[in-house]
């Protein structure tokens, strides 16, 4: 499982940091993993589902 770190979600999804948040806030985005003290990243298998449910959203 690859972790990815916000600067490569935001190049992934084509989010801004504050609506990545934002998103997490509300639990419509999937919630970061802490690393550190200061460090969060993301699965790369979580927003790779999150982005498929997306895309079937906008499918349908």
């Amino acid at each position: 499982m690859r972790i990815l770190r916000r600067r490569e979600v935001e190049a992934v999804t084509g989010l801004s940091r504050s609506t990545i948040y934002a998103k997490v806030a509300d639990g419509s985005f999937p919630k970061p993993l802490k690393l550190g003290k200061r460090a969060v990243g993301w699965s790369e298998v979580s927003l790779q589902e999150w982005l498929n449910a997306l895309a079937s959203r906008r499918d349908s």
